[in-house]
């Protein structure tokens, strides 16, 4: 499992990346998701790596 927190804004953010973000969950600095690891959540976090911090939970 991997837990993912936005740390910072996405106000000046490409829309495809405030479009990833929010495929995650993650809307406000502090949102906090769990996902399962895997491809496809490897690929959106790559995406928006800048914005995020990345643990294992």
């Amino acid at each position: 499992m991997i837990k993912v927190t936005l740390t910072k804004s996405i106000i000046g953010a490409k829309p495809n990346q405030k479009a990833t973000a929010a495929s995650l969950g993650l809307k406000k600095i502090g949102d906090t998701i769990v996902h399962a690891e895997g491809p496809v959540l490897d690929g959106k976090i790559k995406v928006i790596s800048h914005l995020v911090t990345v643990e294992q939970a």
